[in-house]
């Protein structure tokens, strides 16, 4: 039977390093904050209760958790006094919780959802507290897993604590820790502050849930699911180890990247099976490719739904609200933006399509203009199904292209167009013969005169 899961989030760290306005954790990884990675994460492995603790004046972190999941409880850690005493200031969540604490950081987004159910595992194995440790390449300042022969968790040692032989393990603590605990208060309340820094460590938890007959257990992950960003290096390593796992993710569910190092994801960006991604595309949030469809090199898509078969670029960008029905066709330097075209609609070319609806199987021209803005409001632009619109042709919202109806190339649409009707607006045209001629003869004069010759 499944129990119950409070997780605790701690995001009070200023983050100094990432010389920013920005709170650390608001700092963005595939156009989601690390916070938001974090929350979501919890939620995926059966988090039903979500505490997240933050420091004084961080209105903005606690604005976007309660954002994402706005039933979450955030509470302040006044004092920076140690990892303990972060985790007490949501004391009134976890008193009245009955079931599972797993405490996790904001600042470490890239824990996978498997991690933590392992980690949760361990719990049913039998452990009263189970500790996710990694195996260290410089092991440095991280804490230490003390472990014995057979893997029981002994002791977690801060590095300024630990003793030369000590220094010498490998296998490092990563800070989240799952309990399993009658309660978990009367812990926390034990633990003191004897140490090199005079703070409240999480980590001393272990001996005492050890002292009072229960078992602490190791679930051991990758170092990059770990990786916890305090300064911009480490922002971008994250990006570029989530980058590498969504597209090894996507290639996985039969997604053909051309050259995948080239191609950078959103956090919910949703490809389907055989679509095809040529190099230097971004994905920006929103994005839903459906199957079959292509997205052309040099693209830039965001907010936007592509149908199965639809062509996109090279060099095209699609902008929140575009929806492109069945093989749609959208060019080389055409921005849409919300706009809905219909099954096998075409816009080729040098074209911006802003705010209406294109109906199925029309086409525009290149260099094509919605023109939906005064100045003062927005107007949609209405093409209905079959309409051709000739190239250069301004389209003056609001208005409204019948169904068949063609529209001259060139032409400056005010008004509404009926169905199959033909549109133009043009000067006439007027030809003088020999002019070019004369012209070119009294310039070149006007030229010799200038240069004194």
């Amino acid at each position: 039977m499944s129990r119950s899961l409070l997780t605790v989030i701690l995001a009070a760290g200023k983050g100094t390093r990432m010389r920013s306005n920005l709170p650390k954790v608001l700092h963005r990884i595939a156009g989601r904050s690390m916070l938001g990675h974090v929350l979501a994460r919890a939620k995926s492995v059966g988090g039903d209760k979500l505490a997240v603790v933050v420091g004084p004046g961080m209105d903005a972190v606690r604005k976007e958790a309660t954002a994402a999941v706005p039933d979450a409880a955030v509470y302040v850690q006044e004092n920076q006094a140690g990892t303990a005493d972060a985790v007490l200031a949501a004391r009134e969540a976890i008193a009245a919780h009955k079931g599972d604490l797993l405490v996790l950081f904001a600042d470490t987004p890239l824990i996978t959802k498997e991690t933590l159910e392992a980690l949760i595992g361990e719990l049913d194995r039998g452990a009263a507290v189970a500790v996710l440790g990694f195996y260290a390449r410089d092991p440095g300042s991280y804490g230490r897993l003390l472990t014995s022969v057979d893997g029981t968790l002994l002791a977690i040692r801060e590095a300024k604590d630990a003793s030369p032989a000590e220094r010498e393990v490998k296998l490092c603590n990563s800070g989240v820790m799952a309990f399993r605990l009658d309660s978990p208060i009367a812990v926390l309340d034990k633990i003191g502050n004897a140490n090199a820094k005079g703070e409240f460590y999480l980590t001393d938890a272990i001996e005492i849930v050890r002292s009072q007959g229960g078992r602490a257990g190791v679930v051991v992950c990758e170092e990059d699911e770990v990786l916890g960003v305090n300064a911009r290096r480490e922002l971008a390593q994250a990006e570029a180890i989530w980058q590498r796992r969504a597209r090894e993710q996507a290639m996985d569910e039969g997604v053909t990247l051309i050259s995948p190092e080239t191609v950078w994801f959103s956090f919910d960006t949703a490809l389907a099976r055989d679509v095809v991604v040529e190099p230097n595309v971004f994905f920006g949030p929103g994005v839903t490719v459906d199957e079959g469809a292509e997205i052309k090199a040099n693209s830039y898509l965001e907010g936007a739904r592509v149908g199965a078969g639809a062509r996109v670029g090279p060099y095209a960008r699609l902008r929140q609200g575009a929806v492109l029905g069945r093989d749609v066709h959208i060019g080389n330097f055409v921005e849409v933006k919300n706009v809905a075209l219909g099954d096998g609609a075409k816009a080729n070319h040098l074209s911006y399509l802003g705010d209406g609806s294109v109906g199925a199987k029309a086409n525009i021209g290149a260099g094509t203009i919605f023109c939906n803005y005064d100045g003062f409001f927005k107007s949609k632009t209405e093409i209905g199904e079959g309409a051709f619109v000739g190239s250069n042709s301004s389209l003056v919202a609001p208005v409204k292209i019948g169904a068949g109806a063609y529209i001259g190339s060139g032409s400056v649409i005010t008004k509404n167009v009926e169905a199959d009707a033909l549109a133009l607006e043009r000067s006439s045209q007027e030809e003088r013969p020999g002019w070019a001629a004369k012209f070119r003869i009294m310039m070149a004069r006007r030229k010799v005169q200038a240069s004194g010759k």
